[in-house]
C-alpha cells in the first residue's frame, strides 16, 4: 500500500512539473516582424492587392495629400506575431514618420491578414477628428464587413475613403444598432462554477491520494482555470472596447 501511495505521489508531482513547463503564449522569445521600407503610400507584403489596385490607392492618397496636406498610408502584412498589432503599428509609425513635421497629421491603416486583425494608427495632429471611436467604427462597420466577404481590396479602399472623408470634416453615418451580446459575460457567469468544481475535485483527491498530492493537484487546477478565464475575459473585452483596434474574425 505504501508503494502504491508513493507511486501516486510521484505521478502527481511529475504532472505538476509538466504543467509548470507548459509555455505561456506571449512569453516565448521570437523574432519581431521587420517593418518594411516606405516605398509608396501603399505597401502590401502579402500580395493581396493587384498592381492596378495598389496604383489606384496610391494615386488617391497622393491627391489627398496634395489637397489637404495630411498623409495616409496602408500596410498589409501576413502577421505581426509575436507582437500585438498595436505594438507593431507603433513601430511602423515610428519608422515611417507619416504626417507633416511638427504637425504629426498622419494615419496608417495596418492589416495583419493571418492574425485577422487591423488597426488605424493616428498621429497627434489628427486625433481630434479621427478619434478612437471613429476609427473603431470605420473598422467595424466599413472595412470588416467586406473582409468577411473576401473582398480585401474593397475593404481597404472603402476604409481609406472613409478616413479621407472624416479628415475632410464629413461625419460618419449614424451607427447601426446590433443585437449582439458580449461573450465575456457568459464566461464571467460560469467562472464560479469552474472554481467550485475545482474545489470539489480537490476534496475528492484528498481522500483518494492524501493531503499533499491533493493540495498540489488542486493548486495546479486552480492555476489553469484562472489562467484560461483571465485570458478569455481580456480577449473578449479587448474586442468590444473602444479604440482603433479590432481583432475580429472575418
Amino acid at each position: 500500500m505504501v508503494a502504491v501511495r508513493n507511486a501516486i505521489d510521484r505521478f502527481w508531482l511529475c504532472g505538476l512539473l509538466a504543467l509548470a513547463l507548459i509555455p505561456v503564449p506571449g512569453l516565448l522569445w521570437a523574432q519581431e516582424v521587420p517593418v518594411p521600407p516606405l516605398s509608396a503610400q501603399v505597401v502590401d507584403t502579402t500580395g493581396t492587392l493587384s498592381s492596378e489596385q495598389q496604383s489606384a490607392l496610391i494615386q488617391k492618397l497622393q491627391a489627398f495629400e496634395a489637397s489637404k496636406g495630411s498623409q495616409i498610408a496602408v500596410l498589409l502584412v501576413p502577421t505581426t506575431q509575436p507582437e500585438t498589432i498595436e505594438q507593431y503599428a507603433l513601430r511602423v509609425a515610428e519608422s515611417w514618420k507619416i504626417g507633416r513635421e511638427n504637425i504629426d497629421d498622419g494615419a496608417i491603416l495596418v492589416v495583419a491578414l493571418q492574425d485577422r486583425a487591423l488597426r488605424i494608427e493616428v498621429g497627434y495632429g489628427l486625433e481630434g477628428v479621427l478619434t478612437d471611436l471613429t476609427s473603431k467604427r470605420i473598422i467595424d462597420e466599413i472595412i470588416v464587413p467586406q473582409f468577411r466577404q473576401g473582398d480585401f481590396a474593397g475593404g481597404v479602399t472603402a476604409g481609406v475613403d472613409q478616413i479621407i472623408k472624416v479628415i475632410e470634416g464629413e461625419p460618419l453615418p449614424a451607427p447601426v444598432a446590433t443585437g449582439t451580446t458580449s461573450s465575456s459575460s457568459t464566461i464571467e457567469d460560469i467562472a464560479p462554477l469552474l472554481f467550485m468544481g475545482t474545489l470539489f475535485i480537490g476534496g475528492f483527491l484528498r481522500k483518494a491520494v492524501g493531503k499533499l498530492p491533493a493540495a498540489l493537484a488542486t493548486g495546479g487546477l486552480v492555476f489553469v482555470v484562472a489562467w484560461l478565464f483571465a485570458g478569455a475575459v481580456i480577449f473578449c473585452r479587448a474586442c468590444r472596447c473602444g479604440g482603433s483596434t479590432a481583432d475580429i474574425v472575418w
